[in-house]
């Protein structure tokens, strides 16, 4: 598996060098935090000369921010492989360290960023073998081909009903919660295991940070890609509103709030970027360790890592 790593990671670099996409590498000690209300980040804190900044300091969930700010100083097309960090999330398919490759292109909407990620995993899997099919489709239609369920329409105990036998403790439990448990308890687990299921146009409450494209019903610009079960991508048609940016971090922390959680530190760096203007581009952030549990067939991210939280 060490092996396999180290092929996985020559050939992403091949594959965005053959593109003229330019590797980065941004903090990973931040003074902002991630404030989406599912995700918690870890903190730290420096104890050196005061005037080094904030002494509170937060490990990155993921490269977004940075590399954004990045984006606004112009450097253009660009990725980043590293570390990112998740308090709370271990078991089979998660390690609170682990690995994610996220990258950016200027002037693409997320239909041409999905292509790219396709091709991507596409070119991942052949070097060990595999050949694999694509397959795209809406949020609603998954929904409506694999439950008969209209994710925008449906009501409550519709969309609890289907997950009666898994004894879930509904308490406090909103929509968004709802149609989450129906696609990791009943919709991935049907996706075939030698395809890529592509999902896009998501719930506009589901946008974090996406663009929303104006309809009936409005729908997010994201998208997930599947390698058999596993959500191995989220991309977006990146929101380059300052504002809009703000609104949806403060929303966030009421949200937290709400739930008897911290307030975090938005990023108003990131802010302050949006504001100089970032260009109209899509992003997209692929988790390795998951990748590589597709490629070498295993179920267990402990058997992808070199040594696993509990043995670090």
């Amino acid at each position: 598996m060490l092996e396999l790593r180290a092929q996985v990671y020559a050939l992403i670099r091949q594959f965005f060098a053959e593109r003229g996409v330019l590797e980065v590498e941004t903090p990973m000690l931040s003074v902002a935090a991630n404030t989406e209300p599912n995700i918690e980040s870890f903190s730290t804190r420096f104890s050196g000369r005061s005037d080094a900044g904030a002494s509170e300091r937060w490990l990155r969930t993921s490269a977004e921010f940075p590399l954004k700010r990045l984006l606004a100083e112009g450097v253009g097309d660009c990725y980043e492989l590293g570390r990112v960090f998740r308090n709370g999330e271990a078991g089979r398919r998660h390690n609170p360290e682990f690995s994610m490759l996220e990258w950016y292109r200027i002037g693409w909407d997320h239909r041409q960023l999905i292509g790219e990620t396709i091709e991507l995993v596409k070119a991942a899997a052949a070097s060990v073998g595999r050949t694999l099919d694509a397959v795209s489709m809406t949020y609603r239609e998954w929904f409506l081909d694999g439950l008969q369920i209209d994710p925008f329409s449906a009501t409550m105990d519709a969309l609890r009903d289907p997950l009666r036998d898994f004894r879930i403790d509904g308490t406090n439990l909103q929509r968004d919660d709802w149609l989450d448990l129906l696609i990791t308890h009943l919709l991935q687990p049907q996706l075939p295991t030698d395809r890529i299921t592509v999902v896009s146009d998501w719930p506009a409450s589901q946008c974090a940070l996406a663009r929303i494209r104006p309809g009936d019903p409005p729908v997010a610009e994201r998208f997930e890609l599947y390698l058999g079960p596993y959500e191995l991508a989220n991309g977006y048609h990146e929101l380059c509103d300052a504002a809009e940016q703000r609104a949806r971090f403060e929303n966030d922390n009421r949200r937290r709030q709400a739930r008897g959680q911290r307030e975090l530190p938005i990023d108003v760096q990131l802010l302050d970027a949006l504001e100089r203007g970032v260009p109209d581009c899509a992003g997209v952030a692929l988790g390795i360790e998951r990748l590589l549990m597709c490629l070498g067939d295993c179920d267990d991210i402990r058997d992808v890592l070199a040594f696993a939280f509990d043995e670090a």
